[in-house]
Formats: structure tokens, C-alpha cells, sequence
């Protein structure tokens, strides 16, 4: 009974991070990647019997389990070889060491297949906070279009000194008569560039080349750059809305989702799937770009390999092919970083571009492949015949011209003259999409697939809708078509199934959230064939780390951007406690504290399971609601500053930084102080924020250090951030965060 007993303790004792689990990896040549096996393809783990858990060993720090497994293959083995040698081993006595052996496992089995779906729903915690937050920011920048709608109705001075910013907000194309010969010819290549050197017209060479050279993290230079934008614009200008895509027995097509400027990713596609070819063709999804610290690399290895093979790979734009949406997502800042001189150059041809990106590809007359979804009035036929390129961004709304403004000039609640709405632009209605027109190019971007039946506004994000099962069925059979395949939102595996078979969504990039949070993957199809999915995970290690401390790391990162956004309401919530806590005890009940956070944030979170990482209670349950903000505190860029104003700019940093960026045409980091106090007063008026206007002016005034009239905003909305205690005090202790 010893064997048991020592079981029996280890499984009630077993630390929560003593026994990962992890299902067998194929390991790429180099280390550079793991690949978990295809559900497509028969992998040794397959020969084990169902439901039976597959223990690594490697993945236990301290191999705890491995003697006690040792003993159990002991005495399996030597009860066989007695008895095969002709020893006098009783029946009875084999009998009861087979059932000790036997208790033994399941003891194992049992303790493991708890501890598994522990790690399971802690992993799980970590991704919806990851992506309640994602949508929740994709949520407010999409009501920053209203606020774009409501500046240029109250915000005379545009029209009057910047009516490009004008035309570049709400539809029209800068300048299209600016050809080629005025970016690209002034732009001289040098030679001491050691970067690649594309030649144009361009071959299969030119792609193995820059591929080549981005494994070296060399950088195109920004000529080539715009020549290869300038050229792909002038192609993708001659494709319709929707790419028609023949396969066949002997021809397959790869479609790949989003990537989000990850290049390792996509090299491992290639590396597994061959590079883009006649005979390998691809789809790419939408979002190529965003997040990501290799955006530009992915654009440009994409764009190359369109104009080589402009009918084997294809494009479709995405909700990030959007210039307002790369202002806060980082690839605006990447392009400036890494083309200090040309960024600007680069950022205007590329607005063009994106314009002219298909919006969806249909293979074999029976697949629709769309970035997001559909909604109930999904009309394609009317889709096809739009004019995409007027699709300027989802943020900006089509501008409807309201005759009876004409001479109706009022003075708004904030002082400034609105302007006539026939004079915003110097457009026709007809150079601007229909909003009905509009709505349907939101929907096929933005939208998502529920269970639920029906289609009903999409919350999360702010844009598109959810669309059921039954809305699912009803487009499809009204256009003839068999399948919708998706991307646009991240899973666990790479891909997801649902509606019954009919809607698939692939998500490319790996690692999205943080390291481990989940695989990328793509789809193989062929004619009459069922999609074959393959899954993989990029990681710099030989090996991948065992599974607890992946999760380990995911909760960690979660549940600090999570304090993060409680931190920039902290005002809202202690209102939302305070108003709870009627005998101003400080403290609360659990569903109390969770519905006040819930109706605070609105993240749609299990705040009962979360509350252990964010509060501390009493040995009675109850909450002491301040110690939410006990370990964090927005570091002041001047201490004179009040604390509510300070929690103010933090909450709204990334739409203050969009919309300075927008005022900031020429990109120069800098605006000045009238048109600072012009806006902050915009935007004040708009959301409602209950902040003084003579407050931001002291601490604008304060953060213009050189006196010179202007403000360095990017600079002085970095100037807000969270410093987080412990972790101080773990890294000045020595220990990692």
C-alpha cells in the first residue's frame, strides 16, 4: 500500500504548477518553431486510447511523478517476467499488485485531469479579458467617428486653414494628379544601402529576395517601398470588388486570416505551405497589419508577391487596412519609425492603396471568403457594384447634405460657428458611398457569428452586428453558396467551426495576445473537397514552455492591463461602490462588488473568479472595495496637477492621440497650443467630461517646456502611465515581474 499512499499524498499536496500538461509538438529545423500537430494528419498521440491523458514528463519542473511512475512500470513488468520465467508467483498475490498498479494510475489520472482543467479555465479567464478589452478599445474607436462628424460641424478654422484635412477625413483622394515620378524619382537609392534591391518588372527572385532579407531584419528602402505601393495600387485598380478563385483536383488554394504585422508567423506558413507560386496559390484575409512590430515587412512581401502573381494571390481588406485604425494600433508609429525622412510620403500612398483592396474573394461560385461576416441585409449583388475605393475609413461616415443648414449659422454650446453642410468638402455626393452603402461595407468587415439566433448590433466591438445560425443559412442559399470563411477574431486553436459546417473562422497570428495564448493556422482547399486545417506556434525556443508557465504568463499580462483599465475609471468606480456601500463600511459583498464593476466597465468578465488577482476580502467574504486600486497609480506628469484631470487624459490618451494625429497633417509631432485648447474644448463638449477647461491649459502650458507656443503631444500623452507597485518592488528586489 505504500505506492498508493505516496500517491494519494502527492495528488492532495500537488502545488497548482506541479504537473503540466503538453500534447506532443513537431519541432520546425533551426528551433525556431513549434508545430502542434494538424488535426488534418495521424500523429503518434493519436495511437493512445481515447480519453486517456498524454503525461510529458519533460513538462514537470521537478519530474515529481516520474519514480512513482517508474514503480508502477516495475511492477507491471516484473509480475509479467515471473510469471514468464516459471517463478511460483500466486495468481492472488499478481492480482492484488495489478490492482495496486491500477489504483495507482488512476489516482494519476484523475489528479491530473483536475489540475488540467484548472489550468484549462484559468487560460481561458486570461483570453476573454484579453479580448473583452480588444473590443471594448475597438469600440471607442469606433465612436470617434461621431466625434470626427460633431468636430467639423463645430470646428470652423478647419475648413478655413487645413481643407485637406478635410477631403483626407471624409472621402476624396489627396491629390491623386501626384504621380509616380514626384515620390518615387527624388528619392535616391545609395550605395551604401545594404538592403535588398528589387527589380522592376518584378520576379519570383524579387520575393525570395525580400524574404531573405527580412529574415536578416534589413529594412526596404523607402524608394522601393513606394514603388512597389504605386504599382500595386495601379493593378488592384483594375480587379473588381470581389476576386473569382478556381480550384481543382490538382490545384489548391491556402487562405491565411490575420496576421497583425507578426512576420514570423507568415514565415512559417511559407516555410510549411512553399512560398506563393503559380501552382500555390493563396488567400491572405485582411488585417495584415497593427499590433505588430513587422507590419511594413508583411505589406511589402504581400504586395510583392501580388504583382508577381496577380491571379494566384489575393488580397482582401480588412477592418486594420483602415489609415484611422493604424493610428492607434501602431502601424502609422511603426512606418514613421523605420522612414523617418519618407514616412509621411509613404502614409499618403498608402491610404490610397488600402482603398483599393478588394473586399472579398469566391471560390468555386460556392465560398465566400470576407474578413468579418454578414447581417441579415447583406446584399452582394450590391456589393459588387459599389465603389470601394470611396471606403476612405469605417470611421468616417458618409456626410449627408442638409439643404435647410444653408443659412442656418448658429453658435453651438461651445462657442464655435457651425459651418453650412453643403461647404464641408468640396465633393458632390456622388464622389461619397450612399450610407446605406456604407453600412453594408461595416458589415462585411466588423461583423461576427454567434450561436444566438437572429442579427443584432455587435456590442463588443461597437460595429457590425452578430449574426445567428438561421442569418448564416438565409445568405447563403439567397446567393447560391455553400460556406462563409472568416477571420477577425482570435481562438484558442487557430480556427473555428460553427453555424453547423457552414461558417468557418481562420486567425493567422499565433501568440496574439502574449506568448502561448493561442495557435495560428490556415486552410487548405480544393475542389469538392472538406477544408483541411493546419495549426502551428511560433516560439523562440527549441522547445515550448510547459504549459503552466505559459499560463502563468497570460494571467499575469491580463490581469495587468485589466487593473489598467480599472485604474483610468477609478473615479466611476468608487462612485459605483460608494453608492453600494450604504453604511460606509468600505467593504462589500462579492455580487455586490461584481455588479459594480460589471455596470462600471462593461467588460462582461467573471469577476467572482477573477476577484482573488484584483481584491482582497475578509475572513467574513466581504470586499474591501479600495484595495482594487491598493498596488497601481498613474504616474503625474506634473505633480500640480489634480488627480481626476489626471485619470481624465489617461482614460481618453488613445482618441486624443488619433485625433491630434489627424490635426498633425505634416506628421511632425507637434501642434499648437491654439489648436490644443480648440480641440480639448471639442472634445470636452462631446463626451461630457466633467473637467475644466482652464485646468488642461495650466498643464498644456506646463508641458510646453521650451515656451514655444507648441506642444510635442505624442510626448506629452506618454507622459501618462501606469506604474504598477509590485511590480516595482519585484524588480528592485532582483526578481522578474
Amino acid at each position: 500500500m505504500q505506492l498508493i499512499e505516496q500517491l494519494e499524498e502527492y495528488h492532495r499536496s500537488a502545488a497548482p504548477g506541479a504537473a503540466p500538461f503538453h500534447s506532443g509538438l513537431l519541432e520546425s529545423q533551426g528551433g525556431m518553431c513549434s508545430v502542434p500537430p494538424s488535426p488534418s494528419h495521424t500523429h503518434v498521440a493519436a495511437m493512445l486510447p481515447k480519453n486517456q491523458p498524454r503525461l510529458d514528463l519533460q513538462d514537470e519542473p521537478q519530474n515529481a511523478l516520474l519514480p512513482l511512475l517508474r514503480k508502477i512500470h516495475f511492477q507491471f513488468t516484473s509480475t509479467h517476467d515471473l510469471e514468464d520465467m516459471g517463478c511460483g508467483t500466486s495468481s492472488s498475490k499478481k492480482d492484488r499488485k495489478s490492482e495496486k498498479a491500477l489504483k495507482a494510475a488512476l489516482v494519476i489520472q484523475n489528479w491530473y485531469r483536475g489540475y488540467s482543467a484548472r489550468l484549462k479555465a484559468r487560460q481561458r479567464y486570461a483570453l476573454t479579458i484579453f479580448q473583452s478589452i480588444e473590443y471594448a478599445d475597438e469600440q471607442g474607436q469606433l465612436q470617434l467617428s461621431n466625434f470626427f462628424s460633431f468636430m467639423l460641424e463645430n470646428y470652423t478654422q478647419i475648413r478655413e486653414k487645413d481643407p485637406e484635412l478635410v477631403a483626407r477625413l471624409f472621402g476624396g483622394t489627396l491629390q491623386d494628379s501626384k504621380d509616380r515620378q514626384e515620390y518615387v524619382s527624388f528619392i535616391d537609392v545609395p550605395d551604401s544601402y545594404n538592403g535588398p534591391r528589387l527589380q522592376f518588372p518584378l520576379t519570383f527572385t524579387d520575393i525570395d529576395l525580400l524574404v531573405e532579407a527580412f529574415k536578416q531584419q534589413q529594412i526596404l528602402h523607402a524608394h522601393y517601398v513606394l514603388e512597389v505601393l504605386f504599382e500595386t495600387k495601379r493593378v488592384l485598380k483594375q480587379m473588381p470588388n470581389f476576386t473569382q478563385v478556381k480550384t481543382s483536383p490538382t490545384k489548391e488554394i491556402t487562405i491565411c486570416g490575420d496576421l497583425h504585422g507578426k512576420l514570423d508567423d507568415l514565415f512559417l506558413i511559407f516555410y510549411k505551405n512553399g512560398l506563393p507560386s503559380g501552382s500555390n496559390s493563396y488567400i491572405f484575409n485582411g488585417d495584415f497589419v497593427d499590433r505588430g512590430k513587422h507590419s511594413m515587412e508583411i505589406l511589402m512581401i504581400l504586395f510583392v508577391s501580388f504583382l508577381v502573381y496577380p491571379n494566384d494571390l489575393h488580397l482582401n481588406r480588412g477592418n486594420h487596412e483602415d489609415f484611422m485604425m493604424n493610428l492607434r494600433y501602431g502601424f502609422t508609429k511603426e512606418i514613421l519609425h523605420k522612414y523617418k525622412m519618407h514616412g509621411k510620403k509613404i502614409l499618403q500612398i498608402l491610404e490610397d492603396v488600402y482603398t483599393w483592396l478588394p473586399i472579398g474573394t469566391i471560390i468555386d461560385n460556392e465560398i465566400l471568403v470576407i474578413h468579418g461576416g454578414i447581417s441579415e441585409s447583406t446584399d452582394l449583388n450590391l456589393l459588387h457594384r459599389i465603389e470601394r475605393h470611396k471606403m476612405k475609413s469605417v470611421l468616417m461616415p458618409p456626410i449627408s447634405v442638409d439643404e435647410d443648414h444653408d443659412t442656418d449659422l448658429k453658435k453651438s454650446k461651445i462657442g464655435a460657428t457651425i459651418v453650412p453642410r453643403e461647404s464641408k468638402t468640396n465633393e458632390s455626393p456622388s464622389e461619397q458611398l450612399t450610407k446605406h452603402e456604407w453600412e453594408q461595407v461595416i458589415d462585411i468587415l466588423w461583423s461576427d457569428p454567434r450561436g444566438k439566433r437572429g442579427c443584432y448590433p455587435n456590442t463588443s466591438r461597437g460595429g457590425g452586428c452578430y449574426f445567428g445560425p438561421d442569418i448564416t443559412s438565409k445568405i447563403l442559399n439567397k446567393f447560391q453558396l455553400k460556406m462563409l470563411i472568416r477571420s477577425h477574431e482570435c481562438k484558442p486553436e487557430g480556427y473555428e467551426i460553427c453555424h453547423d459546417g457552414k461558417v468557418v473562422t481562420v486567425f493567422s497570428a499565433s501568440n496574439y495576445y502574449e506568448e502561448g495564448s493561442n495557435r495560428g493556422a490556415y486552410i487548405k482547399l480544393c475542389c469538392d473537397m472538406t477544408p483541411r486545417f493546419f495549426q502551428y506556434q511560433v516560439t523562440r525556443a527549441t522547445c515550448l514552455r510547459p504549459l503552466y508557465q505559459r499560463v502563468n504568463t497570460m494571467e499575469s499580462s491580463a490581469i495587468r492591463i485589466l487593473k489598467e483599465r480599472m485604474l483610468s475609471r477609478k473615479t466611476d468606480l468608487i462612485r459605483a461602490f460608494q453608492l453600494q456601500d450604504r453604511s460606509k463600511s468600505g467593504k462589500l459583498s462579492m455580487s455586490q462588488w461584481a455588479f459594480s464593476m460589471e455596470n462600471t466597465l462593461g467588460l462582461n468578465l467573471p469577476w467572482r473568479s477573477l476577484s482573488p488577482h484584483l481584491v482582497t476580502t475578509d475572513k467574513n467574504g466581504n470586499i474591501n472595495y479600495m484595495s482594487t486600486f491598493q498596488d497601481i497609480h498613474i504616474q503625474k506628469p506634473v505633480k500640480e496637477a489634480q488627480s481626476t484631470l489626471i485619470e481624465t487624459l489617461y482614460r481618453y490618451r488613445s482618441d486624443l492621440q488619433i485625433i491630434f494625429n489627424v490635426i498633425d497633417s505634416d506628421h511632425s509631432g507637434l501642434i499648437s497650443m491654439e489648436e490644443f485648447r480648440a480641440m480639448w474644448r471639442l472634445f470636452h463638449s462631446h463626451y461630457s467630461i466633467h473637467i475644466e477647461d482652464f485646468q488642461v491649459d495650466e498643464l498644456a502650458e506646463r508641458m510646453d517646456l521650451n515656451k514655444d507656443g507648441s506642444i510635442d503631444f505624442n510626448e506629452f500623452l506618454k507622459a501618462f502611465y501606469v506604474v504598477h507597485k509590485l511590480e516595482k518592488l519585484n524588480k528592485s528586489d532582483g526578481h522578474p515581474p
